[in-house]
């Protein structure tokens, strides 16, 4: 884990990847606990990490309203203030759609339609395979 704002700075995840898609997996109750395992300053790095991106950003918020106002301040500065209000107002179901709770992928029930025939007739007025000479 890394420490600091380097992480913040440099744009590098501060937790391992199978932390990080083991808290986008988790249920709240399991982000909750998994969370409990985090030093408060990767913590507030991990939140600001993840709200940044968009596919992480519900993730950012729920990792962000177990954060300390400090900790979110001293990682991200005007940005870590900011989100630690986003964190505070977000509504539990807003905060946690990044992590398990995703909308299931539809397919269409209707056949698709046919493909008209390919028309093979290709007039070759030049016998030859090359377009015919303009005179």
């Amino acid at each position: 884990m890394l420490s600091g704002r380097t992480a913040f700075e440099n744009d590098v995840c501060p937790v391992n990847d199978d932390l990080l898609g083991a808290m986008y997996r988790a249920s709240p109750d399991g982000l909750a606990a998994l969370m409990a395992s985090v030093p408060g300053d990767i913590r507030a790095m991990l939140a600001l990490f993840c709200y940044r991106r968009n596919h992480l950003h519900g993730l950012g918020l729920a990792i962000a309203a177990s954060c300390s106002e400090r900790d979110l301040v001293e990682q991200g500065g005007r940005v870590g203030a900011a989100l630690h209000a986003l964190s505070r107002e977000a509504p539990p179901a807003r905060r946690l759609a990044g992590s398990g709770n995703r909308r299931g992928i539809t397919l269409s029930t209707v056949p698709l339609r046919p493909l008209p025939p390919m028309d093979d007739d290709i007039d070759d007025e030049a016998g030859n395979g090359e377009p015919p000479l303009s005179a």
